[in-house]
């Protein structure tokens, strides 16, 4: 289990930058809507924003604390 603010903090980290909303999907803290507003995603693709994202919560989905996650990530 992750606690929506860990997982804020594991995209902060990698997107200093990044203002983040988690919102959990299912109740169970392991399914999570993800909403990353960040300058770092001027001109990069939706998959490559999607990819920094990702990149920032690779330990937690190894390690099985997230199981799901639905991204949005958007430009200021």
């Amino acid at each position: 289990m992750i606690t929506k603010e860990t997982l804020a903090g594991y995209i902060r980290k990698s997107i200093p930058d990044a203002d983040v909303a988690v919102t959990d999907k299912t109740g169970m803290m392991d399914h999570f809507i993800v909403q990353v507003r960040s300058k770092a995603f001027e001109g990069k693709s939706l998959l490559d924003r999607n990819r920094l994202v990702y990149a920032a919560l690779n330990e937690p989905m190894k390690d099985g604390r997230i199981h799901a996650v639905e991204i949005k990530a958007e430009t200021p």
